[in-house]
């Protein structure tokens, strides 16, 4: 049975130990979790791509070969100086505690240890494999954790629970996106005589202008708002009087499910050929959309676990990315839900609703326990 007392001490517990990302150091929190998980007797086991940035992924044998994954991540944003609330004390005021991490991503840690050890002592004998990961390095891209766990195929799982969302959300879908940097050449030139030259800041205006009145074409999705595309930074030039003879610019694109990144840069290529043959466009970053259909028995078996402990379920779709659409290339089905507060992620006084983590165990542990794969 879950315990609140004890989902709380241990959410204390994790927060009082920094994992600031960066600098990036998980291994005073990892190595707690794993502590914690070997004393209840599973299978516990430490891979670390860099010093101090491990990840613990520890195992409850089950009755099946299958295997079901839960994630959540270990490492938090950046403190900051805005903070009333010491970030590491995790206070608790009324029905708030606070904490660096208490939603983003450490109160989701602790439902996932306490719904393991409530399973554990009532001797819950699960119809598959239960993996747990808490990963390091989800705050700066993954490339320390859930990426190179699911390459090097160290996470072997035929379907996952990623645990990193707020107030019971479950998110089935969420836009794709590509970064990249376009390079404009031009001739520079004496700036009282622009004419003799050819000003590339100029020319990435206009380019820029006719990327933002473009009218996209796209398959509508019920979770998601309209495709985007963001300038992120731009600059240029070498001096006032002097026609700039370079411009980069980074752009942010994002898309639905249903659009390939390819299209979208055949348009981008396109567009600037309109005003500039002398150009160079560097991709930084991609990463598809992602949908899973409603019906699958993921989100299925979380809509009914949320409804047995009287939460309303609520499907969404993520405007970000987040790492669901790392298990998109490994055929692996995925969806994203969590127990923290919304609002309070990356922000001073960051908080996390002590009702709602312990609803969110609670579920969490029904979820597991009658969880099947067809």
């Amino acid at each position: 049975m879950v315990n609140k007392k004890r989902l709380i001490s241990t959410l204390r517990k994790l927060i009082s130990l920094d994992s600031q990302n960066p600098p990036g150091d998980e291994s005073r929190a990892a190595g707690f979790v794993a502590k914690y998980l070997r004393a209840l007797g599973l299978d516990v086991k430490t891979y670390c791509f860099k010093s101090k940035r491990p990840n613990i992924i520890a195992i409850l044998k089950g009755r099946s070969a299958k295997s079901l994954l839960i994630t959540p991540h270990l490492d938090t944003v950046p403190a900051g100086k805005s903070w009333r609330h010491d970030p590491f004390a995790a206070k608790i005021v009324g029905d708030k505690i606070y904490g660096l991490g208490a939603t983003d991503c450490k109160g989701n840690v602790a439902c996932a240890m306490e719904a393991i050890h409530s399973l554990v002592e009532e001797g819950a004998e699960l119809e598959y494999n239960l993996v747990f990961a808490a990963t390091s390095d989800e705050e700066s891209g993954s490339s320390l954790g859930l990426i190179p766990l699911l390459e090097r195929s160290i996470l072997k799982v035929e379907a996952a629970v990623v645990l990193d969302a707020d107030d019971f959300e479950i998110v089935v879908t969420q836009k794709g996106l590509m970064h990249l940097k376009v390079s404009i050449k031009g001739k520079k030139a004496h700036g009282a005589y622009p004419w003799l030259g050819v000003n590339a800041i100029d020319i990435a205006v206009r380019i820029i202008a006719d990327l933002k009145s473009q009218k996209i074409k796209y398959k509508r999705n019920r979770y998601l708002r309209e495709p985007t595309v963001n300038v992120g930074t731009i600059k240029g030039g070498d001096k006032v009087n002097v026609v700039s003879d370079w411009c980069e610019f980074e752009l942010d694109f994002r898309f639905l499910p249903g659009t390939s990144h390819k299209r979208i840069l055949r348009n981008l290529k396109a567009t600037i050929s309109r005003y500039s043959n002398n150009f160079k466009i560097d991709i930084q970053g991609i990463q598809d959309p992602y949908y899973i259909n409603p019906g699958h028995p993921l989100v299925k078996g979380l809509v009914s676990a949320m409804r047995s402990a009287k939460v309303k379920p609520r499907l969404s779709g993520s405007e970000g990315a987040t790492v669901i659409t790392f298990f998109k290339s490994r055929n692996i089905p995925a969806v994203a839900t969590g127990f923290g507060s919304e609002g309070c992620a990356h922000v001073a006084d960051e908080y996390a609703r002590v009702s709602n983590l312990y609803k969110g165990a609670r579920l969490l542990a029904g979820f597991l326990k009658n969880y099947k794969f067809s």
